[in-house]
Formats: structure tokens, sequence, C-alpha cells
């Protein structure tokens, strides 16, 4: 397939070059050009010029306002899209613009992913659909070059709530881990064993398998930042004033992060949660 990726960061440039490996044909756009030149792939000035005759046009930028200037914007993808062409993206926005895109075009499939930059990089991204079947059925194959698990939750705009009922999961799971190591810390136990231990039984989690070991070392210089995941929780804590859901745990730890943010650590991976706790 002719395919436009627009957005080559540390999630999107390793996506494209999945799709290129896979043997389809990558035009990449970013923002920031020499991003877009360091993947090594066709580059194109606009997103218009990368989607013009394009099969499928993916995009994984930063928020709403990014999103919506690369599709519907002067220069923007929509303008130049075939009616045949499927829309997909990737990034973590409201569910409002996943809406607002599928009601300007009939191929249009809100995307999110999970995984992180480790699944972007192995091609074992999780991703949460919303769209029409139709749409589905062009996006699939794009998107089986960098997933383990796509599925399809319902109309436009359901990946991304499903998306917020992720990284809500994540806070509430991140905060008891957080907890858990100080504990440890403080009761004076061999960490490594603890481990051990817990790791096999209901208290397991991907992130206590995945962070346990770098938050009882203080190692948090990697993975998805904390000020990304500040973006997500407003996104679903916004969703909720809508929706009439009430999360508590969620607004709490969405001020435990900021909290972090202020000590510096807003780039740092959301495992840092830990950081303000004492030891």
């Amino acid at each position: 397939m002719k395919i436009a990726f627009i957005g080559t960061g540390v999630m999107g440039a390793p996506m494209a070059g999945h799709l290129a490996r896979a043997g389809h044909d990558v035009t990449v756009y970013n923002r920031t050009r020499a991003k877009a030149e360091a993947t090594g792939l066709a580059v194109a000035v606009t997103p218009a010029e990368a989607a013009t005759g394009a099969d499928a046009v993916v995009t994984c930028v930063g928020n709403d306002d990014d999103l919506a200037a690369v599709t519907l914007g002067a220069d923007g993808a929509f303008g130049a899209m075939r009616d045949d062409a499927v829309f997909i993206d990737h990034t973590t926005v409201s569910a409002a613009i996943a809406r607002q895109l599928a009601e300007a075009r009939a191929l249009v499939v809100d995307a999110p992913v999970s995984g992180g930059q480790a699944g972007a990089e192995k091609g074992q991204l999780s991703i949460m659909c919303g769209g029409s079947d139709a749409a589905m059925a062009k996006a699939r194959p794009v998107m089986d070059a960098y997933a383990a698990r796509i599925v399809h939750v319902g109309a436009a705009g359901a990946g991304q709530q499903t998306k917020m009922v992720n990284q809500i999961c994540i806070a509430g799971v991140l905060q008891g881990l957080s907890e858990a190591v100080r504990f440890a810390q403080a009761s004076a136990l061999d960490l490594d064993a603890v481990f051990e231990a817990i790791s096999g039984g209901a208290a397991q989690s991907w992130q206590m398998v995945n962070r346990w070991p770098t938050m009882t070392k203080d190692q948090f210089d990697f993975g998805f930042a904390i000020d990304w995941m500040r973006k997500d929780l407003g996104l679903a804590l916004d969703e909720a004033k809508r929706n009439g859901a009430v999360l508590p745990v969620a607004a709490l730890v969405d001020q435990f992060y900021a909290e972090v943010q202020k000590m510096g650590g807003g780039r740092q991976d959301t495992s840092a949660l830990v950081r303000r706790l004492p030891r």
C-alpha cells in the first residue's frame, strides 16, 4: 500500500519503520523536518503532500490542536486524500475531535495505542479502535505491521474513550505500586525477594513486572512521560464531566503527578510518581 505517516516522534518513527519493512511505500511528514529525515523514508513538505495518492494516512501527533492542524488545516491531509483512502489516528486525543474527523470523512478510525515506546519499537502495540466496520476493514492491514492486538471497540470516539479507561487503570495501579515500594523499603525488606514473592500472585501487573526494579533504584529517565500522562488524565476527567462518571482516584493521582512535575519530573516515566513519597 501507499501510506502517508504524519508524526515521526518516539512512537511514530518506529511505527513508520515497521510499515516500510512490511513492504509498504511510506512517505512521512513531521513538523520538525529533521525527525522525518531521520527515518530514512521519503519526506513530504506538508501533510497534504504526504497524503496525495495515499491508500492510507496515519497520524501520531501531540494533541487535539496538532491533529486538527495536520488534517483540517490549510495544508492538511483531508483536503488531499482520495475518497476511498482510510485515515487512522494513533494520537491520544479527545473523543470529541475523533467524532469530528469521522463526520468529515467516511473512512476514519480513532486508534490510540498502549505499550509505549518499547511496544512501538518491537511492533507489539495494543490498539483500541473506534470507527465503522468498513473503515476497520481497510485499517487492519496497515496496523498489523506494528500491533500485537487490535480491538474494534465501537463507533467513532470509542477508541479514545477506551484509551481513557486504560490511563485511569494505570494511574491507580502506579499509586498503589508506589506506596508498596516505599512500604517495603521502610520495612527494610529484600526488595528483589519481595518482588519474587508477589509478582506471581494476585498483585501482579504489567507495571509491577516492568517498573518495580527501576522504581526501587530511582531510575525514571525512560518510558511514558508524566507530562503526557497528565494530558491523558485531563482528557479522561473532561470526558467524565460529560458522561457523569466519578473519578476520585484518577483526579487525586493527577494532582500527585502535578507535584512530581514541580519537582522537575515532567519528562520522567510515569513510575516517577513514587518520588513524591518520602523514603
